[in-house]
């Protein structure tokens, strides 16, 4: 009934969105003697945030058209290569490399299914395309699946994992922010289990939740104290008439939204009260960065009930993944198989969803690994958003995610190719204190510690 609820308050407040809208209008008019008034301004002010906190945000879009390399420009294209029910593989097509040659390592993005867009990862995605071949999951909202389309649990997660991996083939490089830091890694124990050939060359995990038992932060303990009875009958409803997905179950976008929003709701108030006073003094830089932020942040997608109640049980409550105990289509999942896919785990200090120790967890399950295919790191002074998003991401984090991608296929090829600074050359050149690359890119990972 909560989702039903919710719909009917949206239709119930269209109407005064709308007066809100023409209120906003009128006090904009240049020939309006109130519009250069403090009055006036005041006025437009608040209702462009009463409109901007009640709308309804769609999905938004990738809006990434071209990409810097070597001081030029590059177009990018993107294109749907494969399509499933729940997801989307995306891929970014430079064409500047396609068809002469050119090697860029493949890096699939596994992006969090966990009520945001994978257009949250559009900084992610920007700073990993100048020097990288950048494939993305773009998961589907459940509420737009129609049930004739089948369940979608954790499971499927990772078949769907494993069949893009395959579809993009060898020397496959994988980044999981976040939520699917633990399909990822099952997807990688499996395909080790089953000696794929396409299995992949490295995997990054970022801020994800491999053993939550480690430094808990207050979502593990919500997750952990309410039985699975409670997730059944608090948070899942049946999507509405007349969406797509009507009757499917779901965990719907705007409960974890609100879950998201009053965790920090002083630092969300304070942001929109500081709208207001930008709107009035036209600050126009201030007000757009809020906007670009919220704007996304906003826009949330529904899950399905099978996949977010399996993954509160396993992952929060019984800890299968570090227990050993998951069972994927019937078969045990051992991270112990895992034996040829290098591993880098990344935190963030101040990470208040993945707590310190969570994510580096997947290093002591990958007891088979051999010591120098395992990295781990821990950024300084950022948050959960900070470890894939903003100033630090590019600075200090994707350096070592490049760096740590090109000396694992340095490591398993040294007569591969690769491009260095927007040129290729061989492999060989990165330990050439001739060739023109900057420090870090010759000491590789030297930054890291080792898990």
């Amino acid at each position: 009934m909560n989702y039903y609820a919710y719909e009917l308050a949206h239709a119930l407040i269209s109407p005064m969105r709308m007066a809100a809208q023409g209120l906003k209008m009128q006090m904009q008019l240049p020939f309006n003697p109130m519009a250069m008034t403090p009055m006036g301004k005041s006025i437009a002010a608040a209702v462009d945030v009463f409109e901007g906190i009640t709308r309804r945000y769609g999905k938004p879009e990738w809006d990434i058209h071209s990409t810097h390399v070597d001081g030029v420009d590059v177009p990018i294209r993107i294109e749907t290569v494969r399509r499933k029910p729940f997801c989307n593989l995306v891929h970014f097509v430079r064409d500047d490399w396609v068809g002469n040659g050119t090697v860029l390592p493949k890096v699939l993005i596994v992006a969090p299914m966990s009520g945001h867009y994978a257009t949250l990862l559009r900084g992610t995605v920007e700073a990993m395309l100048p020097e990288h071949d950048v494939y993305v999951t773009d998961w589907i909202d459940a509420r737009d699946v129609p049930v004739t389309d089948g369940r979608f649990d954790l499971n499927d997660y990772v078949d769907y994992v494993i069949e893009f991996i395959q579809h993009i083939g060898e020397r496959t490089h994988l980044i999981a922010v976040c939520q699917p830091a633990v399909p990822v890694l099952i997807a990688a124990a499996v395909m080790a289990g089953e000696d794929d050939p396409f299995q992949p060359m490295s995997m990054t995990l970022i801020g994800g939740p491999i053993d939550t038992r480690r430094n808990p932060t207050a979502v593990n303990q919500l997750a952990e104290q309410k039985s699975m009875d409670w997730f059944e009958q608090n948070v899942i409803a049946l999507v509405p008439f007349p969406n797509a997905g009507f009757m499917r179950r779901v965990y719907p976008g705007f409960i974890q939204l609100t879950g998201f929003m009053t965790m920090n709701l002083e630092r969300h108030t304070k942001a929109h009260l500081d709208l207001f006073e930008n709107l009035v003094q036209g600050d126009c830089d201030s007000v757009t960065q809020h906007r670009e932020f919220y704007e996304e942040y906003l826009a949330v997608m529904d899950l399905t009930a099978e996949f977010y109640l399996q993954t509160v049980e396993t992952v929060f409550q019984t800890h299968a993944i570090p227990e050993g105990t998951f069972m994927h289509n019937g078969t045990r999942v051992d991270c112990g198989n895992i034996r040829r896919t290098a591993l880098l785990t990344i935190e963030g200090e101040r990470d208040d969803i993945s707590g310190r120790g969570q994510t580096e967890a997947a290093q002591d399950l990958c007891t088979n690994l051999p010591f120098d295919d395992k990295f781990h790191y821990v950024q300084p002074g950022v948050g959960h958003y900070g470890v894939f998003n903003g100033r630090r991401w590019r600075s200090e984090i994707q350096p070592r995610i490049r760096d740590f991608i090109r000396s694992t296929e340095f490591r398993r090829d040294r007569g591969a190719r690769l491009v260095v600074n927007g040129h290729e050359a061989p492999y060989q050149s990165l330990q050439d204190e001739d060739h023109e690359i900057p420090e870090w890119d010759r000491v590789a990972v030297s930054n890291m510690k080792h898990g």
